[in-house]
This record gives C-alpha cells, structure tokens and sequence, in this order.
C-alpha cells in the first residue's frame, strides 16, 4: 500500500468563486499519495487551470511541471492581466496583449457586444468543444465560457469563466478581467460575422439604402467577409449607451469614441 501523504493549499481572490463556500479563502488539507503534478490537485479542487497564472510552493514559484511533495504548502493566484510578474514563473509565455476571443454557446449575446467593442470574436452556435480548442490553440485564441468543464481541457491554456449571467454585466466583467478599456475600438467589426468593416463610399452603396439612411447619414463601412452595410445610427449608439452606463473605470474613455 502506498504511503499518503498531505500538503496544504490556499486559492486568493476570484479563484475563490470556484471552491464551495466553506472552503474559500481558507488553508485546506488534500491527502494524496505518490508525487501528481501539481495541476491535478488543483483542478480536484474544481479550480480549471486556465484561471491560474501564479503557483507558490514552500515560498518559491513554480510551473504546472511541478510534483507535489509531503508537507507543500501550496498558494494559487489568478491570473494577473494588469500587474507585472515577470520576475516569477508564469503559466503562459505572456499576457494575451492583443487579446482575441472564441465563445462558445453560453455566451452567445456576449460575443456580439465584443464585437461592437472591437474585439476579435469567434461565435457560432453549432461550434462542439473540439472547434473551440482547435482555434484556441492553433489562433491562440481567449476562451470566453460559462461552461468550467470546457477549461479543464488541457490544450486550452487562456480561458475564462463568466460569472455574470446578464451580457451587459458580462461585459463589463470581461472588460475588467483583461483590462480592456483602452482597447476598445468601436465600429470596426460585423456583429454578425466578426468580419473586418471597411468605409465605404455613400454612392458605391447607394440601391442598398433606404431613403431615410441616404438623407440624414453619410458615413458608412462594409464588412470585408459578408458584405454587410453599417452606419453609426441611433440604434448602434443606444447599444454602446448601455455599456457606458455601467459604473466601470473605463466608461468616460469610451463616451469620448461614441461622441
């Protein structure tokens, strides 16, 4: 019979969200016997591995290579988008600066207010879990889910769990997560398609529009992959008013860009 061992663990901050309550924000024993890799205890714990970015044993940090040993004291931190960790050991090779996403399902209203945000979006309501991976890997891709067993897939290395259950406030919580704020550049991709919108010129389009459109707007974009028409009309910008209600840090940056 093998001999069990134990090590102590602690998550911090939003990591916290997975535990159950009785368990967050405390030191927990888990008993286990040979020497895991450190990543399968914590996803035991229910934390998926995409959420961890910064793993501290005994006070030195490690990486996911790491094997458990008897008496570890073990700390686990969330991913740290906004704070430099250079000088540690991280998970990834670096924060996704330029960050692209694919969603599946679950967040299929969120992908389309990404996208009116200017962010690279992937969407489509028939995607399996295979797809998703197959662009998170080989795109390097962001995975926006409200599905935790989708991030326990190993191949997957960014990922995110959406708490929030309204899409205004996922939003918001997803602007916050990747400090997004000043990467939001409105009215440069389809909501339809994720395509790229190009300007277009009034006359080029003019049979397409309706009467009302060619009178009062001049300004127009067409999407490079299906062609659609855009303009910044009211319902676009009501759309954008509705995130800038939002208490977050970066709404008086975007009220300047939808002026």
């Amino acid at each position: 019979m093998k001999p069990e061992y134990t090590a102590e663990f602690r998550f911090y901050a939003e990591l916290n969200d997975f535990l159950p309550p009785e368990q967050r924000k405390q030191t927990m024993h888990y008993r286990f016997s040979g020497h895991p890799g450190i990543k399968d205890p914590i996803e035991v714990f229910g934390v998926p591995h995409t959420e961890v970015d910064l793993i501290v044993i005994n006070g030195r940090s490690v990486g996911f290579d790491y094997q458990l040993q008897a008496g570890d004291r073990v700390a686990v931190y969330p991913v740290f988008e906004t704070l430099d960790i250079s000088s540690l050991v991280r998970l990834r090779e670096k924060p996704l600066r330029t960050p692209r996403f694919i969603l599946d399902v679950n967040v299929g209203k969120l992908a389309k207010r990404m996208r009116l945000l200017g962010f690279d979006s992937l969407y489509r309501n028939d995607y399996r879990d295979a797809d998703i991976v197959k662009s998170a890997v080989n795109e390097r891709r962001i995975v926006l889910t409200r599905d935790r067993r989708l991030l326990y897939i190993k191949q997957i290395d960014h990922g995110y769990w959406v708490r929030a259950v309204d899409v205004e406030v996922q939003v918001d919580e997803v602007l916050r997560r990747f400090d997004l704020y000043d990467s939001i550049h409105p009215f440069v991709r389809c909501l339809i398609c994720n395509g790229v919108l190009t300007p277009v010129a009034k006359a080029d389009i003019w049979d397409c529009l309706e009467a009302k459109t060619r009178l009062y707007y001049e300004d127009f974009y067409q999407c490079a992959d299906c062609q659609r028409i855009y303009w910044q009309g009211s319902h676009m910008k009501n759309m954008l008013q509705r995130l800038t209600d939002l208490d977050y840090p970066g709404f008086k940056r975007l009220n300047q860009k939808i002026k």
